[in-house]
């Protein structure tokens, strides 16, 4: 396109505003699961072994997530892992 009405084509326009808004959906939906630091992750550790989600296994150093059967040696990899885990069946429910 030539002349004056190149500053008036705006075609594209609708596709860029519509690719904008399917992307801050989609932000807006995913659940944050990688921002957690030590304090919140034993916390959350903490409540789920009181709801006996986890089950702590001593001799073996491990953390079993009871509902997915996973063991973790980690506090914050369980944390985070639960997060996904929870974000998923919160999902399958809607």
């Amino acid at each position: 396109m030539t002349g004056p009405d190149i500053l008036d084509d705006t075609t594209d326009d609708h596709e860029r505003l519509e690719t904008e808004l399917v992307t801050q959906d989609r932000d807006t939906a995913r659940v944050a699961t990688a921002d957690i630091d030590e304090r919140s992750a034993r916390r959350l550790v903490n409540d789920l072994i009181e709801d006996d989600m986890v089950r702590p296994i001593p001799d073996q150093r491990v953390l079993v997530h009871d509902p997915s059967g996973e063991a973790f040696d980690s506090i914050t990899q369980l944390a985070v892992f639960h997060r996904g885990w929870q974000a998923a069946r919160d999902a399958e429910d809607d």
